[in-house]
């Protein structure tokens, strides 16, 4: 087939295409966290010295008490599995700039061949995925690469719900056994206890006596840009590089500016509520959508949060836009520039920092001069 016919073709699929039925909204507050084992079903399923010990934890940054992690483990397994649930995943950020998870099933054989649901605390707080594979910056041989992943007890554990299944997925950080970084979660982590320290210091030099923990928040701008799938499958450089490396500049740009804030198209305004309603399952404040500067181009904007969990929640946005686009025939791209000629997609940090004593160290008050 030649490429004009093959870019006929496309065209006529794309024009008889069937939209993708938009679904009946369910309330906000039914679905919100559904799939995340918040503190609220913690406190639930744990008995209430382990759950003010786990929360102590996850809201002060104290260490984890080692003896709570088996009823953690035990109340973490039974509701996932009834949310269907078999098998579990360390999830951490190596080097590359992607997700990365081993799956484990929560079975266990015994030694009259009969099987049990088994999930220990051990399991929960360390796992041991090989780190030779990843970028590491070193040059040890297989055997010497240990890579552990440990729990990060700050962001909750959720269910992610494929058409292929649900896993039960917990963020980890990823680090070698002498304790170096090889992931982006532990500088984030380091990071952000360096600036409760730094922030602290200078409030007690400004006089003040009652301070809580400082916590830095973050609320990242994520743009992408929708390609129809059957345009993009036309395309190699699109298909394998995630951006264009070839071609000319369409007829039309976005030289009328035309496009930022414009009405979404009905097909992208279903893609994104069914986006919305997933990561509402999953405890992500979708806050904005709109149409962005570029044609095809837009952007989700989550509310603000801590920043771990919100640097967590950002890989989950990325997921969850690539994996749903496939269900409404487009393909998303993330690359930071896909189309010369026109603009690029950023991906905005706003950022703050503040505690529950004096509120938003930012606040430029009432007399900023």
């Amino acid at each position: 087939m030649s490429r004009n016919d093959a870019r006929t073709q496309a065209i006529s699929q794309i024009v008889n295409r069937e939209p993708v039925p938009s679904q009946a909204p369910r309330r906000l507050e039914d679905m919100w966290a559904e799939n995340v084992f918040s503190l609220s079903k913690m406190q639930a399923t744990l008995p209430k010295a382990i759950f003010k010990s786990i929360k102590k934890t996850i809201v002060t940054g104290e260490k984890l008490d080692p003896s709570v992690a088996d009823a953690v483990a035990t109340a973490m397994r039974d509701w996932a599995i009834s949310k269907g649930a078999l098998y579990y995943a360390h999830v951490f950020y190596p080097m590359t700039n992607l997700t990365a998870e081993k799956h484990d099933g929560f079975i266990s054989v015994q030694g009259d061949g009969t099987v049990i649901s088994e999930f220990s605390g051990k399991v929960l707080v360390q796992g041991e995925p090989d780190g030779s594979s990843f970028p590491n910056g070193g040059i040890r041989d297989t055997f010497e690469a240990r890579g552990y992943t440990a729990w990060d007890v700050t962001s909750p554990a959720y269910i992610l719900e494929t058409d292929n299944g649900s896993t039960l997925c917990i963020p980890t950080v990823f680090v070698s056994w002498t304790g170096e970084a090889l992931d982006k979660k532990v500088p984030l982590l380091r990071s952000i206890a360096a600036m409760d320290k730094a922030a602290s210091k200078v409030l007690t030099i400004l006089g003040h006596n009652d301070i809580a923990r400082v916590n830095s928040s973050c609320g990242a701008e994520q743009e992408y840009f929708l390609v129809d799938a059957n345009f993009a499958s036309l395309r190699p450089d699109l298909l394998l590089a995630g951006r264009t490396l070839f071609g000319k500049a369409p007829a039309k740009g976005q030289q009328f500016d035309d496009h930022y804030f414009g009405a979404i198209p009905e097909r992208v305004q279903v893609f994104m509520q069914d986006v919305e309603e997933q990561l509402y399952k999953l405890g992500i404040p979708a806050k904005t959508r709109h149409n962005e500067v570029a044609p095809g181009q837009f952007e989700i904007a989550p509310f603000f949060e801590a920043a771990n969990v919100a640097s967590d929640h950002q890989q989950m946005i990325m997921t969850m836009l690539k994996h749903t686009a496939k269900k409404h025939g487009f393909v998303c791209l993330l690359h930071e520039k896909p189309f010369a000629g026109i603009n690029g997609s950023g991906k905005h940090v706003n950022w703050s920092v503040g505690n529950s004593t004096q509120g938003n160290l930012l606040d430029p008050g009432d007399s900023p001069h």
